[in-house]
């Protein structure tokens, strides 16, 4: 693990939230957070954020054939967020342009009543307790950044 590399570009999650779900890396949504969450947790300094088990990013697992320790192998090198990038685009499954479009549009377009019926049930008590606005949660990538502020 390169930690000195790390550190330095490494958020701190014990004093802000990592990337929006909606914002991309390599072409992925989910990608940036899940990366912001394996460096705070290679160096912990991930607060209350866990990198695995994390359903959210269990999406772009499933989705890439990617695992979250190939993953996390890759990010201890104290790779950049190009060089993450460049390594999720030639290590996934999925290589064309298209289907990773559709994929993305899915997910930032999921409304929570399509989500599998553990996600609901989970969400029907957290979206409450957390979200400081509940009724301005729709979809399911709402519920994270309503959480952390963004929405």
């Amino acid at each position: 693990m390169n930690k000195p590399k790390l550190q330095t570009l490494a958020a701190d999650l014990r004093k802000q939230p990592p990337r929006s779900p909606h914002e991309k890396l390599g072409g992925y949504v989910i990608a940036a957070r899940s990366l912001d969450k394996c460096r705070a947790f290679l160096i912990g300094q991930n607060g209350e954020y866990n990198f695995q088990p994390c359903g959210l990013s269990s999406f772009l697992w499933e989705f890439t054939d990617i695992t979250p320790d190939q993953f996390k192998e890759f990010v201890a090198t104290g790779a950049s967020d190009d060089e993450v990038a460049n390594w999720l685009k030639s290590t996934s499954k999925v290589k064309e342009a298209i289907r990773i479009i559709r994929w993305n549009n899915e997910l930032k377009c999921k409304l929570i009543s399509e989500l599998p019926d553990r996600y609901q049930e989970y969400y029907e008590t957290y979206i409450p307790k957390f979200c400081p606005q509940p009724n301005k949660v729709r979809f399911f990538f709402d519920v994270y950044d309503a959480e952390e502020g963004r929405l």
